[in-house]
């Protein structure tokens, strides 16, 4: 009956572009250093999609992993959201996109731009469609190729970001199952949508030659107030998050955060005094992977053997809009 359902995390997968950009890259092209990247970010390198590597691309790698990892096919999937701020085109969605290279049916498929959040709101999304009893099977990606979004002569900006994909199939959950999505919490500031953007290329600023001799068609960023209100709206979702569930932190297992800057993700986990052995964190490796950053920490955790299946995680977020977010879940 409608209403009565609730939502698992059924299957996870994630992929990274081959090509590495280190920091030592980026001293060649913009004046900066390692330690210094490192000192105030904690990241190392980040991946970059090859020439001819789409966003969608990215999607369909990371896909069927997660549907390997659920014991699925394509044709099983009733859903597609995609978190992704640099999709394919701006039109069609790369949704679509991924609906077809992945051979699914004649599906609802569409992307979600909550930027950085966006993979927190697409299972929100998913979660709320399996518990209304419409669909048994969702394909929830967040997947960003953001660095062709990034002006590397802009020191602030292009030390952070990188390329990825994750993936998780959210499904129907029998009755007596155990492990389920608890929670979903949600929100938005666009009185803060200044703080991070890119100018050029709406419809606002539409794309010309002046977009681009200006360098508007990328990233731009008050670092400094970003910093501050990360902080404040993950640590705010994390409390809503908690009290909800009544849940007091130390029943947490993990913490896997957005994925932006190590400073942040202590920062917050300072707020509950929680421990950083308990917090996923795995940007050095990836930078800032924006949408796609919680679900390719949270893969690499599984396949490390960090997160383990019954264990309680909490997913916080926050990016531009200013957006934010958390979900609760016994994986």
């Amino acid at each position: 009956m409608a209403g009565q359902f609730r939502s698992r995390v059924s299957g996870v997968g994630s992929y990274l572009p081959e090509k590495v950009l280190t920091n030592f890259d980026l001293e060649k092209m913009v004046d900066t250093n390692d330690q210094w990247i490192v000192e105030r970010t904690g990241i190392e390198r980040r991946h970059i999609a090859a020439e001819g590597e789409f966003t969608s691309d990215l999607c369909l790698k990371a896909s069927q992993r997660a549907l390997e990892d659920a014991g699925l096919t394509p044709h099983d999937i009733d859903m597609i959201v995609v978190g992704t701020v640099s999709g394919d085109r701006q039109m069609p969605s790369t949704a679509c996109y991924l609906q077809s290279k992945l051979g699914c049916r004649n599906i609802v498929s569409f992307d979600l731009n909550a930027a950085c959040s966006g993979f927190v709101y697409g299972v929100s999304v998913a979660d709320q469609f399996i518990r209304s009893g419409m669909y048994k099977h969702v394909l929830v990606v967040g997947a960003e190729v953001l660095h062709r979004f990034v002006n590397y002569q802009d020191r602030e900006t292009c030390i952070l970001f990188g390329d990825g994909a994750g993936a998780w199939i959210v499904s129907r959950a029998e009755a007596n199952e155990t492990n389920l999505i608890e929670s979903s919490h949600l929100h938005s500031d666009g009185d803060l949508a200044e703080l991070l953007t890119v100018p050029g290329g709406g419809s606002i600023m539409p794309q010309s030659q002046q977009v681009l001799e200006s360098k508007l068609n990328f990233v731009t960023m008050k670092g400094r107030e970003i910093f501050k209100n990360a902080v404040r709206t993950m640590a705010l979702c994390c409390r809503e998050a908690l009290e909800h569930n009544n849940l007091p932190p130390e029943k947490v297992d993990w913490i896997v955060p957005h994925q932006a800057n190590k400073r942040i993700i202590e920062a917050v986990a300072d707020q509950f005094k929680f421990p950083m052995d308990r917090v996923i964190v795995y940007l050095h490796e990836t930078g800032n992977t924006s949408a796609a950053s919680i679900p390719v920490a949270f893969d690499w955790a599984v396949k490390t053997g960090k997160i383990k299946r019954g264990q309680t995680i909490l997913l916080t977020a926050f990016g531009a809009g200013l957006t934010s977010g958390s979900i609760l879940l016994r994986y």
